[in-house]
C-alpha cells in the first residue's frame, strides 16, 4: 500500500522547511505526487486586533481584510519558490495551492483528496494566529484522512523503520494502523503496544496479538507487547517513554477515541501526545 498522493502544509515558520523536506523524502521514496498547501490564515499577524487597528469602523473593515489578504499572498511567494525548487531538485511531480478562508476548513478539505497530510505540531513558544494554535486537532477531526505530525523540535532522518503502534482495539486505532501501512518500510521493526493500568484485570491473552498477526501477513517484523503503568504517569507520557526506550522513529495511534470536550476537561492520550510528542506521529480519527 504505497503512498501516491501527498500533501504538506507550509507556512512562514522556522520549521516549515523541515516539514517540506520530510514530505519531499516521502514523495521520493514512494514515487508520489506532492502538493504544497499554504493556508493564508497562517500568514496573518498573530495579533489580528492590532493588525486591524483595534476596533475599526465597519466600512474600513473590508479594506483592512483585503490588505491583509494581499500581504499574505505576498508572504506566500518565497514559500512557493522554495517548494517548487525542492520539487525540481528531486525530479518530483507536484503542485502548489494557497488556501484562503478558515485554516482548518481549508486544510481538511484538501486533505480529503490526499493519502496523507504532513503538518507541524503547534509550537507553544511561537506566536501565531489564533486559528493556527489548534489546527492539527481541528483538521484531524474534520478531514477523514490521516495526519503525519512533526514535532516542533528535533530532526528526523528516518520515519517508518522502527514503528511503535499504540493499540487499544478501537476503531480509531484500527484505522491508524491501516493508514500507516504506506509509511512503514518493508524491513521495518514494528511493536504493537497495549497499555494497562496497575490493579486492573489481569490479561488472559497476548494484547495486540491479532493485529500483530495481521501486520505480519504484510511481511512486517512485528512484536506484541504490554506495559503496565500506575496512576502517577499519564498514558500519553507512558507511550512517549516507551517510544524513547525503543528509539522508535514513528508512533501510530488513533486520535480522539473519547470526545474532544472530555479530553479538554479531563485530559486524554490524544491531547497529551499532541502537546508533548518527541517523534513523528501518524494519527487518524
Amino acid at each position: 500500500m504505497r503512498l501516491r498522493d501527498l500533501q504538506v502544509v507550509l507556512d512562514a515558520s522556522p520549521r516549515s522547511d523541515i516539514h517540506r523536506d520530510i514530505a519531499i523524502e516521502l514523495a521520493r521514496a514512494n514515487g508520489a505526487h506532492l502538493t504544497g498547501l499554504c493556508p493564508l490564515e497562517l500568514l496573518l499577524p498573530a495579533d489580528l486586533g492590532f493588525a486591524l487597528g483595534g476596533y475599526p469602523e465597519v466600512m474600513a473593515l473590508q479594506a483592512a481584510v483585503d490588505q491583509l489578504q494581499s500581504q499574505a499572498m505576498e508572504a506566500a511567494r518565497p514559500i512557493e519558490a522554495g517548494f517548487r525548487e525542492a520539487l525540481r531538485r528531486e525530479g518530483l511531480s507536484g503542485d502548489w495551492r494557497t488556501a484562503p478562508g478558515a485554516v482548518a476548513t481549508a486544510v481538511a478539505f484538501h486533505a480529503r483528496h490526499a493519502d496523507l497530510t504532513v503538518v507541524g505540531q503547534a509550537d507553544p513558544g511561537r506566536r501565531m494566529p489564533p486559528a493556527g494554535r489548534h489546527m492539527v486537532e481541528d483538521v484531524l477531526l474534520a478531514a477523514g484522512r490521516p495526519l503525519l505530525i512533526i514535532p516542533y523540535a528535533g530532526s528526523f532522518p528516518s520515519i517508518g523503520r522502527n514503528v511503535l503502534i499504540a493499540w487499544n482495539e478501537t476503531r480509531e486505532a484500527a484505522r491508524a494502523v491501516n493508514d500507516a501501512l504506506g509509511l512503514m518500510d518493508p524491513t521495518a521493526t514494528v511493536t504493537v503496544l497495549s497499555l494497562a493500568r496497575a490493579g486492573g484485570a489481569e490479561a488472559t491473552d497476548v494484547p495486540g496479538a491479532e493485529i500483530a498477526e495481521h501486520l505480519a501477513r504484510h511481511g512486517l517484523s512485528v512484536t506484541a507487547a504490554r506495559s503496565v503503568t500506575d496512576s502517577n504517569i499519564s498514558e500519553a507520557d507512558a507511550l512517549l517513554s516507551y517510544a524513547a526506550d525503543l528509539a522508535a522513529d514513528l508512533l501510530v495511534m488513533g486520535g480522539y477515541g473519547h470526545s474532544r470536550m472530555r479530553e479538554l476537561t479531563l485530559g486524554g492520550t490524544t491531547r497529551g501526545v499532541l502537546q508533548h510528542m518527541t517523534l513523528p506521529v501518524l494519527m487518524s480519527h
